[in-house]
């Protein structure tokens, strides 16, 4: 018999198939993980519903929803001070942490973190928390291929799963692929490339059968030529990438301030943070809740597609359009900064279309426009990874056509933020967690030398 035919690189045909299969099969599993996070994505759009913004009202159960932050914040920072505390943060630090750190997988990978990490999602979301999801989703890819390999995995396939991650719970292979590339691993490699979207590819398709939209926001038509697409990119991308910039550096700085004292006061702090929330809740008529994807997809329901004048965000007057974009700011900071798991993804987006919407209003320009401009530049001045900002956004409104103005408008929402934030946001988040637990082991180390010298 003839020798078996080897495929470049030397590896065997069958080789390359059986590396393949094994590879979707990590996307299926992953996929399939997904399922529940999409679940309650779904359940959380219904609820929300019942609020007066979204077309319902006061009654006894959209008060008792108004009201459950005061009751779940201060138990999830119970929990995360106690018997889940390896579960605290967003999860994408600790997947950094981890990816760098080989030592420390078995730790911020193991199924307990992961399962403890989802649980506390779960409850926040279910509460109406202004949180994404990336940072579970993430993680939870790793830890699938993580423990699937039993812990033999290389880095790039652990990024590779984790991208998987976000393509299940986002419905988007090629966001996931670029995330992988643009933030975990940061080089585009065909080794890490190919893999990637195999994975991705695989879980996002899964994901779709569990009832994940492909296009959130349905398919926009575009009436907007290129031209006009980049004149309103140049004042919303630099705005809405600006506020996406202050609200990554106030979550930094929060963290710093309030995941310290939820550690040591886990009640009273939870108190605080979750009668805040639901003021904020409150306030807004509930736009303030929630991911953002239900007021984006309200706004562009409403949205003024030719600039005609007419109301687009529901809000009459400059205040109140300030208000929901300071809300929709403050509220993913509060609940992200004590360490509840979630994402900035959604909410970058949510601050940024509110932006991009009002300030086109006031302008007379095409609202509509201006919430879609606004969203890419938001999530890439908060996360500085402007490809993934712009493949999300054309995933989100379904439209190539939108290409030129979203990505003018990614492109100075990264400049911006950038210029605002030198280390990116999931950087130095790793970095302030390392700090913390540093200083904590520090503590630990000078409590025992003198509990010796007693």
């Amino acid at each position: 018999m003839g020798a078996p035919v080897r495929a470049e690189g030397g590896r065997s045909a069958s080789g390359w198939l059986f590396q393949g299969c094994a590879i979707a099969g990590v996307g299926l599993a992953v996929g399939l993980a997904c399922w529940p996070l999409n679940a309650i994505d779904r359940l959380q759009d219904a609820l929300i519903g019942r609020f007066p913004a979204y077309g319902g009202s006061w009654t006894v159960p959209a008060l008792l929803l108004a009201l459950a932050p005061i009751a779940t914040v201060p138990l999830l920072l119970v929990l995360q001070a106690g018997v889940l505390h390896r579960s605290a943060g967003s999860g994408l630090p600790q997947l950094l942490e981890a990816l760098q750190r080989p030592e420390r997988r078995d730790l911020q990978l193991a199924a307990g973190t992961t399962a403890g990490r989802l649980a506390l999602w779960g409850a926040a979301s279910l509460a109406l928390l202004p949180i994404g999801r990336e940072g579970p989703a993430a993680q939870l890819g790793a830890a699938v291929a993580h423990g699937l390999g039993r812990g033999r995995l290389s880095g790039e396939l652990l990024a590779a799963a984790a991208g998987a991650g976000l393509a299940g719970a986002f419905n988007t292979p090629l966001m996931g692929v670029i995330f992988v590339a643009e933030e975990l691993s940061r080089r585009f490699q065909p080794n890490l490339i190919w893999p990637s979207l195999l994975m991705a590819g695989v879980a996002a398709e899964v994901a779709g059968l569990g009832g994940q939209p492909l296009f959130a926001l349905g398919i926009k038509a575009t009436p907007w030529a290129e031209v006009f697409q980049a004149f309103w990119a140049l004042p919303v991308g630099l705005g809405a990438g600006l506020l996406g910039a202050l609200m990554a550096k106030l979550l930094v700085f929060g963290t710093a301030l309030i995941l310290p004292r939820a550690r040591a006061h886990p009640l009273a702090t939870g108190l605080a943070v979750g009668t805040a929330l639901t003021a904020l809740t409150l306030i807004s008529g509930g736009q303030s809740c929630g991911d953002g994807e239900t007021l984006l997809r309200q706004t562009l329901s409403l949205a003024d597609l030719e600039g005609s004048g007419a109301v687009a965000l529901g809000w009459t007057g400059a205040a109140r359009w300030g208000a929901l974009v300071v809300m929709r700011m403050i509220g993913p900071v509060l609940a992200l900064a004590a360490g509840i798991p979630g994402g900035v993804i959604d909410p970058a987006f949510a601050v940024g279309g509110s932006f991009g919407g009002g300030l086109l209003e006031l302008l007379g320009g095409p609202s509509g426009l201006g919430v879609l401009l606004g969203m890419a530049a938001g999530l890439a001045g908060a996360t500085q990874l402007p490809v993934v900002s712009l493949a999300f956004a054309i995933r989100m409104t379904g439209s190539q056509q939108l290409l030129p103005g979203l990505l003018l408008a990614a492109l100075l929402g990264a400049v911006v933020g950038r210029w605002l934030m030198p280390l990116p946001l999931y950087r130095a988040l790793e970095e302030l967690a390392s700090d913390q637990q540093m200083h904590t082991s520090k503590q630990q180390l000078n409590a025992d030398l003198l509990e010796r010298e007693i």
